[in-house]
C-alpha cells in the first residue's frame, strides 16, 4: 500500500496504551484515546482501518464503542481486548460486530500484529471483490467494441499488444468514438484486470478541485476540507487510472502529473508527505495535443510521456462498413432492454443510417437506435422510427440507394457489388472503400457468390 494503515488504540490505562503504541507504530499510523468519547470523536473525524479497544472504559464500555464504530459510513476493523477468560464478553462482542478479540492476560505483540494483519487482508479482499463485481456488471474488454473494418482490426491488435505491458497509453479521437471503451479493454486485458479501473473526467472539475480529486487532500487543506480525502491515484492502486479529456488540465496540474509519470510519487493537497502509487495511466482527448504544444498550452515533455503508445480512433464516417454491424448490435441491446420484438431494419432505414455523417460518432448512432427501438411499430425499424436528424443523410448525389425490401445482409451484398463496380473490379480498393478488411471482403464474396465479379 502507499502508506501505513491507521490504528486507534483505546485504553484507560496509560501504560497499556502507550506500550501498545510504541510496539505498533513502526508498522501502523497509531492514534490513542483514554475513553470512548475521545475515541468516537476521532473515529468521526478520521478514517481508521483498525479500532483496538479495551472492554472496560470510563462511562461507556468497549462493546458500545464497537457498535457505534460499526455504524459509521466507513467502519473500521474492530478488535476487543478482554480480561483473561472473559469468553461471554468475547461472544457478545462478536455479536455486536467485532471482527476479533484477544485476551489481555496473555497478550503477545506478535500475536496481536498477526491478528491485525489477517483482518486487514480479509478486508482488502472483500473490498477487491466488491470492485470486481462492479466491473463484471458492465462488460469490459474487446468483446464490447464492435467493428470489422481494417482500421478497427488494427486497433484491436494494438490493444492486445500494449495491454500486458506497463506502457502509458494515449487514446485520441473525436467525441463519441469510444475512447473509454478502448481504455477499459487495455485494463481488462492486462495483468491489472483484478484491480480497480478508476475514471476521472478532467473537464468536469475546476483545476483546484481536480487536483484534490486526483491526489486527495488532508483535513483543513482548504475551506470545506473537513476530513482527509483519498484521491483517485490511491483508489487505483495496482490498477489503471483513466484520465478523460486530458487536454483540459491546467499548467500546474500538468507539472504534477509529469512528476508522477517520472517518479510515481505525489503529495495530497495540504501535506508534505510523499506517497507512491503503482498505477498505470491511460489518457484520452478529442483535442490536438500537438497543436496545443506548439501554442504553448500543453507541456511538450508531458505530451511525450503520455504518448508512449497512441491509439487513434477514427470517426464513424471513415468506417461506414461498420455501421450495419454496430446498428444490429445496438438493436439487440435495446430491443431486449425495452421488451420489443424488433429484429431488423427496412432498407430505407439502413440507407439513412449509411448516409448520415454521424458528427456524434458511435455515441450518436447508439442514441439513434435506442430512439428507433422505443418508437418502433413493427419487427423492423423503418425510416419514420429514426430521429429526424438522421433521416436526411447526405446530398442526393452522394447517397447510396439499395434496392427496396432487402434484409441487412442483402443490402450489404449490394454495397459490395456497387463498390466493385466503382473500383473496376479491384477487390482491395473496393474493400477499403466500404471500410471492410480485405480478408472479410474475400470471405463474403464467397458467401454471397460474387467471386466472378
Amino acid at each position: 500500500m502507499v502508506e501505513k494503515a491507521t490504528l486507534l488504540i483505546v485504553d484507560d490505562e496509560k501504560t497499556t496504551r502507550e506500550g501498545l503504541r510504541a510496539a505498533l507504530e513502526e508498522r501502523y499510523d497509531v492514534y490513542i484515546a483514554e475513553d470512548a468519547k475521545t475515541a468516537m470523536n476521532l473515529l468521526e473525524s478520521e478514517d481508521f482501518a483498525v479500532l483496538l479497544t479495551d472492554f472496560r472504559l470510563p462511562n461507556e464500555d468497549g462493546l458500545k464503542l464497537i457498535t457505534r464504530a460499526k455504524s459509521l459510513p466507513k467502519p473500521p476493523i474492530c478488535i476487543l481486548m478482554t480480561a483473561y477468560g472473559s469468553e461471554e464478553i468475547a461472544v457478545e462482542a462478536m455479536k455486536r460486530g467485532a471482527d476479533d478479540y484477544i485476551a489481555k492476560g496473555r497478550l503477545q505483540i506478535d500475536e496481536l500484529e498477526m491478528r491485525i494483519a489477517r483482518a486487514l487482508r480479509q478486508q482488502n479482499l472483500e473490498t477487491e471483490n466488491v470492485i470486481l463485481r462492479k466491473q463484471l456488471d458492465s462488460k469490459f474488454g474487446l468483446e464490447n467494441i464492435v467493428g470489422k473494418s481494417p482500421v478497427m482490426e488494427e486497433i484491436f491488435e494494438i490493444v492486445q499488444q500494449v495491454a500486458p505491458t506497463r506502457a502509458t497509453v494515449l487514446v485520441t479521437g473525436e467525441s463519441g468514438t469510444g475512447k473509454e471503451l478502448i481504455a477499459k479493454a487495455v485494463h481488462q486485458l492486462s495483468p491489472r484486470a483484478k484491480h480497480p479501473f478508476v475514471t476521472v473526467h478532467c473537464a468536469a472539475l475546476a483545476p483546484t478541485l481536480l487536483e484534490s480529486e486526483l491526489f486527495g487532500h488532508e483535513k483543513g487543506a482548504f475551506t470545506g476540507a473537513h476530513e482527509r480525502r483519498i484521491g483517485r491515484f490511491e483508489q487505483a492502486e495496482g490498477g489503471t487510472l483513466f484520465l478523460d479529456e486530458i487536454g483540459e488540465i491546467d499548467a500546474t496540474l500538468q507539472v504534477k502529473l509529469l512528476r508522477f509519470l517520472g517518479e510515481r510519487t505525489f503529495e495530497r493537497v495540504g501535506s508534505n508527505k510523499t506517497l507512491t502509487a503503482d498505477v498505470r495511466l491511460v489518457a484520452a482527448t478529442n483535442r490536438h495535443l500537438e497543436e496545443m504544444v506548439k501554442a504553448g498550452k500543453f507541456r511538450e515533455d508531458l505530451f511525450f510521456r503520455l504518448r508512449v503508445v497512441e491509439i487513434l480512433l477514427p470517426p464513424l464516417r471513415e468506417r461506414t462498413g461498420d455501421i450495419p454491424l454496430l446498428a444490429q448490435n445496438f438493436l439487440r441491446e435495446f430491443a431486449k432492454e425495452n421488451g420489443k420484438a424488433v429484429t431488423d431494419f427496412t432498407v430505407d432505414a439502413l440507407e439513412a443510417l449509411m448516409n448520415h455523417p454521424w458528427p456524434g460518432n458511435v455515441r450518436e448512432l447508439r442514441t439513434a437506435i435506442e430512439h428507433a427501438v422505443v418508437l418502433s411499430r413493427s419487427e423492423r425499424i423503418s425510416l419514420r422510427d429514426l430521429p429526424p436528424s438522421v433521416r436526411g443523410g447526405l446530398p442526393a448525389g452522394d447517397r447510396w440507394h439499395p434496392d427496396k425490401d432487402l434484409t441487412v445482409k442483402d443490402a450489404e451484398k449490394q454495397l459490395m457489388i456497387r463498390a466493385l463496380k466503382e473500383c473496376d473490379g479491384n477487390r482491395t480498393l473496393a474493400a477499403k472503400k466500404i471500410g471492410m478488411s480485405r480478408r472479410t471482403f474475400h470471405r463474403k464474396l464467397r458467401i454471397y457468390q460474387l467471386e466472378t465479379l
